[in-house]
Formats: structure tokens, sequence, C-alpha cells
């Protein structure tokens, strides 16, 4: 039976996510069709364009993505904190850029005056659409409808574009966060598509190392911003330098005409992280096979599911195995 979505997300337990969209059809999401030879490799700017302009809208901030041929794949960070400290007008002034909102809310953002009558459900609805702005529901609805309306008017079709509704991965703490962000960045060079992770179109991982060239990090991209420490400001909890070499030798594994050396020079992020380069190798060859549901170490798992009141800890072995 599926999982109701808001049994996936417990911003209690962890705010990163792994999420994964799928088209149905055979005309492919973005590439080329080799059976009629078209190509769709121009639906990848669509993807892209809006998954960074909602980011700006929502409280979710992007940390890793790729668009392939006819999946995407997005990790996802929930900014709870950001959106609970958002005024009524920021909240109402991020809505509008959505939505045209309620007479009230228009009337509101014009600066006219509001009746005390009318204050109680300005306020309900503000907090409504405060939840709305950090729920991760929303914002991949707003994505793939966009994209799948957008593209049925292209191919002058109806009916579904994406195979259902997106599929949704809890990361329970570090290392899970680290294996699927790299996971994800070497989904091109793993399927073919790439040589290096960084000749990769449409991923944050070529983002990145563009920017990193010129000693910067991108702007529409969750920062990175250290090992954890006190008074740590909001961003991933690595060294981008520690992460795009331990990004730059996996992806040398994965190809059979380069060989790696993870073993022999071990990144100072898989030992920080306690992760063998077996298991490594491993798990971002295929995490999505590996694990379908929360990801985390027995602990973290525990607690996720006593949350959300399931006795059966899915993963139990495979994270024990991997992340241990």
């Amino acid at each position: 039976m599926t999982t109701a979505r808001k049994q996936l997300i417990s911003l209690v337990d962890t705010a990163y996510y792994h999420c994964i969209s799928r088209c149905v059809r055979r005309a492919y999401l973005c590439g080329e069709d080799k059976l009629t030879g078209k190509s769709f490799e121009h639906r990848r700017g669509w993807v892209e364009d809006k998954l960074l302009a909602l980011s700006q809208v929502f409280a979710i901030d992007i940390c890793a993505y790729a668009i392939m041929s006819n999946h995407t794949h997005l990790v996802l960070f929930i900014d709870e904190a950001n959106a609970k400290a958002w005024s009524s007008e920021e909240v109402l002034k991020r809505w509008h850029q959505l939505f045209k909102g309620t007479l009230l809310t228009q009337q509101f953002c014009r600066g006219d005056p509001i009746s005390d009558a009318l204050k109680s459900t300005l306020n309900d609805t503000v907090e409504c659409y405060r939840s709305r702005l950090m729920d991760i529901s929303w914002f991949m609805r707003l994505l793939n409808e966009r994209i799948a309306r957008k593209a049925n008017q292209e191919d002058n079709c109806t009916g579904r574009f994406w195979e259902g509704r997106f599929k949704s991965q809890a990361l329970l703490d570090e290392p899970a966060l680290a294996a699927c962000m790299a996971y994800v960045d070497l989904n091109p060079v793993r399927a073919g598509v790439a040589n290096t992770p960084e000749s990769s179109a449409y991923t944050s991982v070529k983002a990145r190392v563009i920017q990193a060239k010129v000693g910067k990090q991108p702007t529409h991209l969750l920062p990175f911003v250290g090992n954890p420490k006190s008074n740590m400001p909001k961003g991933l909890p690595f060294e981008l330098i520690d992460y795009l070499k331990l990004v730059e030798l996996t992806g040398r594994c994965m190809r059979e005409d380069k060989l790696g050396y993870i073993t022999d020079n071990q990144p100072e992020l898989l030992q920080r992280l306690n992760i063998c380069s077996e298991n490594w190798l491993t798990l971002t060859k295929g995490f999505r096979k590996l694990f379908h549901g929360a990801v985390g170490h027995t602990t973290a798992l525990t607690v996720y599911y006593q949350h959300h009141g399931v006795k059966r800890r899915q993963n139990l072995k495979c994270c024990e195995k991997l992340l241990a």
C-alpha cells in the first residue's frame, strides 16, 4: 500500500529529502528518441529554470540535482526556521508570485485597511500559505505540473506525463546525505552520458565546479559551510573541496577506461563519515535500488520510525552494512 506523503516527510527527524520523478511516456523528458530521431534536449532547460525559480520562492533549498533523459533527481533542504521567520507581508508576497491569492490577501498587500472581523481569516490564510511554502509536495507539484503541461502542449497530446506522484526518501544523517548527493551528482557518469562530473549538463555538480574555479559557490544552491561546529551557519555540513574531490574520484572508478584511486587516496570526507571505500562505491552506484525509504544509521532510523508509529524499520540491514 502506498505510504501517505505526510508520513514520509518529518521535519522533526530531518530537513533533507531525496525526490525522484519519472516519465511515463516513451517520448522522454529530454534527450533524443532513437526511434523517431526527435530531440527533446531543450526540455532539460525547462526543468532547471523552473526548479531554480521555485527555490527562490519556497523555503526549500537545492542541495543537488540531475536532470536525466526520463527522470529527475533532487536533494532538497526544507528551511523551516526561515519560513517561520517571514512576516505576513513576506509570505503573501512570495505566494502571489505563484498564485493570485484571495481578494483579502490582495487587499492586504495593497495596503488597504482590514476590518477586525477579517483579521483572523487573514492570519489563518497567511499560516496556510506559510505551511505550503515549506512543503515538498507543493514544491514538486508546481515543478512537475508546469513541465507536464508544456510537454503535452509541445507533443499535441493529453494524459499523464509523469508516472505518478514523486517518490521521496528521508536522509537522516550526514553519511546518508553525502552518499545520496554523490549518487545524484554522478547519475550522468554512471549512465554513460558524461565522461566526468563537471562535464555533465544540467547537474548541480557542474554548477559547483564552475563556481569553485573562481573561488565561489552557486547562489542558487545550498552552500557547503564546512564540518559541523557550534554556531554553524545554514548549509551543507561538509567542506566543498572534500566533496568535489570525492565525487571526482568516485566518477573515475565508475568508468571502465579510467582507474579510480579511492582506496589509495582515501578522501578526508570518507574518513570523517566513517565509510569504507568499497561501501562508498556501492552506495553511489545503487543508492536508489539499495534503499526504498528513509536512510540513516540504526539510531536515526529507530527514532524516525518511532515518530511514525511504525515497528518495522525498513532498510535497517542495508544501512547497518553500508553506513557502519
